[in-house]
């Protein structure tokens, strides 16, 4: 039998025998990566380890910690789901099931109304069918041969899904035991390395998400090979469930939804407090990196929207009116404007390069069900900026702004990882422009140390993008920061400089964000910190608590001394017993306390207790003012 050439994630290339399968391959690299193997991924397509390759390829084996081995994880999780169904209400009709991030779904059509003691049940029979070791096999029927197959099992929304496919498709299918399902595939060998499976919940999903037809019962689940992982994932749930911003949100009394603007969020004083309080350190911290910070309309006509792209690409996000008889559009990013500015004056190679910023309020339409308090909203306010360069500036701008990613996100604590995605298929732009874009930002992640995965051909269309993926303090991610490279924005606004040897040219422009929307870094800060912000973020930073009335005197002398400090201070004098004030005070996460009583006015002390170490006893008034305003400007978390 003649021999094939696999090349391996590593580069490095071995000879196999014609005819070796994914897993076998596995197990002449190591046994142990054969035993975590949960698929194969041959030249870039995804498939089952049972995958035989008969010629050259580049092969990668991929375990559960990779995410395409998850979801492959996690879509034979979703067929044990059903098939445990099956088992115990057989009447009841398959419709889908898929991965979807941190687990899997599948929708069923049912007279019995799954509640949450069937689900313990399904469960249950989901971990016997697991326990069973049944191996998945993957078998072909003709179109016509698949429906009759459908048909006689009872299967009539799989039956509606085959007859969607071209007359001459070959249609897939998987069997594990007396169980089988329409399905592309792939799959884990076998039920066995699903050894950890929690259902999570139940819910209402229409067939094929259209409200005019059935309503089915959706399950959702999640999976792991260990149980660990599992207790981990689910500790991280309850922890998300306590950290809800919406309802910390409520509590602190930050913003809110009200039914008069669903997806616009309404920012309450101490809100408003925190957002300023953030958008404070942005400029600071770009008026530091040589930024300028413009203004753009929140409304333009449909010209300029026309000229972006966005009227034919994006209108349907777009909240749109008529003025005087013509188009216009509410703005849903601020690039267009941004380019407008540049074109507002003449520009020399001189002048590069432009850093400038802008906090821009968008507004983008989105469906009702996606809303979700300050991660998905309808408006929001986002920091953007262009820098307008020359192409041998790239390398050492997106240098810059990775920097100053880096020190916003370290200021808060967040650690991240960064992502560099390149050409898509369907890209503007020439091969020439693409090989020097990618070239630089590979280089300045390099050149800065900066590990990255490669995601190849996932790049925006008008160029290639780095995107930062911060890491809160229960290990979930959120892609806020990103840098991108654009050639068809300052094309399609003709946008020039007069180079060097007298003639215009065209400049590369970078859009970055470093917040991203600042109201859904707000919600992702109010969950990181479970509403414990640090000092210098927090809207309240001192509470002044009177023991009695008659202190009340000292106490708003105290007050009005840290406010004369620029201190956040309240001073709560209800006729209350201090005992309740400092539960109430601790409830609302303010970082320090001031409790002052005959013994404090005495001395012309103060009684300090910090939110996070309790009593700190007696202090200097000055001293105390000194220290706090120390710890608000160096912004110490």
């Amino acid at each position: 039998m003649s021999n094939i050439k696999v090349t391996l994630k590593d580069g490095s290339i071995k000879e196999f025998s014609k005819g070796i399968t994914i897993l076998e391959v596995a197990k002449e690299i190591s046994g142990r990566l054969a035993k975590e193997a949960v698929a194969g991924q041959i030249n870039d397509k995804i498939v089952d380890l049972k995958y035989v390759i008969n010629e050259d390829a580049e092969i990668n084996i991929l375990k559960f910690d990779d995410e395409k081995g998850q979801e492959v994880f996690r879509h034979t999780s979703a067929h044990i789901l059903a098939q445990a169904v099956k088992r115990l209400f057989p009447d009841t009709k398959l419709a889908i099931g898929p991965a979807i991030e941190n687990g899997f779904y599948y929708d069923f059509d049912s007279e019995h109304r799954f509640t949450e003691s069937d689900l313990e049940k399904i469960e249950k029979e989901m971990k016997k069918i697991a326990g069973e070791n049944l191996g998945l096999e993957r078998f072909e029927l003709p179109r016509n041969e698949a429906i009759k197959y459908m048909e006689e099992r009872g299967e009539n929304y799989k039956v509606e899904l085959i007859k969607d496919l071209p007359e001459d498709a070959v249609i897939s299918f998987y069997k594990q035991g007396d169980f089988v399902d329409l399905c592309a595939g792939p799959h884990l060998p076998s039920t066995k390395p699903v050894k950890a499976i929690k259902l999570l919940s139940v819910a209402g999903a229409y067939w094929r998400g259209d409200e005019k037809n059935q309503m089915l019962q959706r399950i959702y689940g999640t999976s792991f090979p260990k149980q660990k992982m599992l207790e981990e994932y689910i500790y991280r749930l309850e922890e998300a469930k306590k950290r809800d911003h919406r309802k910390i949100g409520k509590e602190l009394k930050l913003f809110t939804i009200l039914e008069e603007g669903p997806g616009f969020p309404f920012f309450l004083p101490k809100g408003t407090q925190l957002k300023n309080t953030l958008l404070e350190y942005w400029r600071e911290v770009h008026r530091k990196a040589g930024y300028v910070e413009v203004e753009t309309p929140i409304i333009l006509n449909r010209k300029l929207w026309e000229t972006s792209g966005h009227w034919d690409h994006y209108k349907e996000n777009m909240y749109t009116l008529k003025i005087d008889d013509e188009d216009f559009a509410i703005k849903p990013m601020n690039c267009p404007g941004g380019m407008l500015i540049y074109k507002n004056d003449m520009h020399s190679y001189r002048d590069f390069p432009m850093r400038v910023g802008e906090v821009g309020r968008v507004h983008r339409h989105e469906l009702s069900g996606a809303l979700h308090g300050l991660m998905r909203v309808r408006a929001f306010t986002q920091d953007d900026a262009h820098i307008f360069m020359l192409p041998e500036q790239i390398k050492d701008e997106i240098k810059g702004v990775a920097k100053l990613i880096d020190e916003v996100y370290t200021r808060f604590g967040f650690k991240y990882h960064v992502e560099l995605s390149t050409r898509p298929e369907d890209s503007m732009g020439s091969d020439e422009e693409w090989q020097m874009a990618e070239t630089a930002l590979q280089e300045a992640l390099e050149e800065l140390n900066l590990p990255y995965k490669l995601n190849e051909g996932d790049g925006a269309f008008y160029g290639p993008k780095i995107d930062f993926h911060l890491e809160d303090c229960i290990g979930r991610t959120w892609q806020c920061g990103t840098i991108q490279l654009d050639f068809q924005l300052p094309q399609r606004f003709d946008l020039t400089y007069i180079g060097k040897d007298g003639e215009k040219h065209r400049p590369v422009v970078i859009h970055r964000v470093a917040f991203g929307s600042i109201e859904r870094f707000i919600g992702i800060l109010i969950e990181h910190f479970a509403g414990k912000f640090p000092t210098w973020l927090s809207p309240v930073q001192v509470k002044v608590l009177p023991i009695a009335d008659k202190f009340k005197e000292y106490a708003e002398k105290i007050a009005s001394l840290m406010k004369e400090n620029n201190i956040r201070v309240e001073l709560d004098d209800r006729n209350e017993k201090i005992g309740y004030k400092i539960r109430e005070a601790q409830l609302e996460k303010v970082p320090y306390m001031v409790i002052v009583g005959e013994k404090e006015v005495e001395s012309n002390t103060i009684a300090v207790r910090s939110r996070d170490n309790g009593e700190l006893g007696s202090q200097d008034i000055e001293n105390f003012i000194q220290k706090l305003k120390e710890e608000i400007e160096n912004r110490i978390l």
